[in-house]
């Protein structure tokens, strides 16, 4: 293996623009586009990254239906997503169980739609009742004829004490939090395997965009509360969108799909050595966005998270990419003891904090998490040599950042940087898009970094 910290600076790099995405049109070019809204659009984050982009790498990388393509961070799964469409083989890794049965219910294209919608509005009409039986109306659609709950009988049902801990303060507001349980009880009693997930999932994104506060910007928050709020309606119509798609998608279903709820930093013994000719992936980014806090409403209401261990369990799998998400027990920073261009950066954030008299446990935690957060990519870019076919191409949709007491720190330079030192081949460093830093309106850019593995 050769030396990974033995770069006395950043090697030289080739820059172009991604084809037909252009720095002027970010906010345009990063948005979900009418035409690939089929599956994408079932449950996504806010942040994905598009599917154009991804075609984009497939065409570019002469990807073809005999070939295999690599998620590693998988997400949602727009790369699987978009690989079943265009009939090629597709395997994705995700550790987060609220992403990892999104992408699973995503890639699921069997159930028949007309069934799936008749089977949700069975169970519409038992919720629906039992809401009559409460005497909570449900009829949002009506604001004129809005009762807010008020000739509820009993006490409203809730969370665990535990369970409600988890969760961002007033993401949900009590009267829709005890309607969505209801309905959650109605789908476990009318449980019917064959459309089972796909209505789970519709709720989950009925949660997220209706039913819930909360609200997104560069991070999850909470928006004015909603004191009730429709809650049968919005998933309706959510499992209407389902089945408008499977109509399109059942004579695509055959392609391979396949996920693995795995820690993309240890991917030995997951898949099959030489099996994948390509990646195309987005991992997460140096900062303090916490995945695990965007998707936190919707892992406790369906049951994926239940208790702080779970949720510790959870994030101990994960690249180190926040704060929240540092423990005293982590080493991957030391893998990147000797890499001078990112032990400058620790240095300049920890001086910085210094300097500004920054003293919570957080901020005392920046220079480290940065240490962390780069060898967890050596591990991972390491970890997956053995699967990769020789000649296989990788894309990595990564960020600069300046979210460490605006600190610049370019990432695609520095992934670049590190995967030459284990052996890959850097083909280019292409612009994406680029965007304002929030802090110091300074221009951050967003790339693809193009790699190439010659075997080992």
């Amino acid at each position: 293996m050769r030396n990974p910290h033995r770069h006395g600076h950043l090697f030289s790099l080739t820059f172009h623009a991604v084809d037909d995405v252009s720095a002027g049109t970010a906010s345009y070019e990063n948005r979900l586009r009418v035409e690939d809204r089929a599956a994408h659009d079932w449950y996504r984050f806010v942040l994905s990254f598009p599917p154009h982009l991804v075609r984009t790498y497939l065409e570019r990388f002469g990807v073809t239906r005999e070939m295999r393509t690599l998620d590693p961070f998988c997400g949602t799964g727009t790369t699987l997503v978009e690989c079943k469409k265009l009939g090629i083989a597709g395997v994705g890794i995700e550790r987060n169980p609220v992403a990892y049965f999104a992408s699973r219910v995503k890639l699921d294209w069997t159930p028949d739609p007309d069934q799936l919608i008749s089977h949700a509005q069975e169970v519409a009409r038992h919720t629906l009742a039992a809401f009559g039986n409460d005497g909570i109306d449900d009829e949002m659609e009506l604001p004129l004829f809005r009762r807010n709950g008020q000739g509820h009988r009993g006490a409203l049902r809730a969370l665990h004490t535990e369970e409600q801990s988890l969760l961002l303060k007033d993401s949900i507001s009590p009267l829709p939090l005890h309607k969505t349980l209801v309905l959650l009880d109605s789908l476990q009693e009318h449980r019917h395997p064959a459309y089972a997930d796909h209505e789970r999932l519709a709720l989950a994104h009925a949660i997220v965009f209706e039913i819930s506060n909360l609200h997104f910007g560069p991070e999850v928050g909470v928006g004015p509360p909603k004191t009730d709020t429709a809650v049968v309606a919005p998933w309706l119509r959510a499992v209407r969108a389902m089945a408008e798609d499977l109509r399109q998608l059942r004579d695509r279903s055959d392609t391979e799909a396949a996920i693995y709820q795995a820690d993309a930093r240890s991917l030995s013994g997951v898949l099959e050595p030489g099996s994948i000719d390509a990646v195309i992936t987005s991992p997460p980014y140096p900062n303090e966005k916490d995945y695990t806090r965007t998707t936190r409403l919707e892992s406790v209401l369906l049951g994926f998270i239940r208790n702080k261990k779970e949720l510790r369990s959870l994030k101990q799998d994960l690249v180190r990419s926040n704060t929240r998400s540092v423990y005293r027990s982590d080493t991957d920073d030391k893998l990147v003891t000797e890499h001078p261009e990112i032990q400058r950066i620790a240095e300049a954030i920890e001086t910085r904090r210094i300097q500004l008299g920054k003293t919570s446990g957080f901020e005392r935690m920046y220079a480290r998490v940065t240490k962390l957060y780069f060898g967890g990519m050596v591990r991972h870019l390491a970890s997956l040599r053995s699967l990769l076919r020789p000649g296989a191409r990788l894309a990595y949709v990564v960020g600069d950042q300046a979210s460490y007491l605006r600190v610049m720190i370019r990432t695609g330079q520095l992934l670049a940087d590190i995967a030459d030192s284990l052996g890959y081949k850097v083909e280019s460093v292409d612009l994406f898009r680029t965007r304002l830093a929030t802090a110091t309106r300074e221009t951050l850019r967003e790339e693809v970094v193009v790699l190439h593995w010659p075997g080992a």
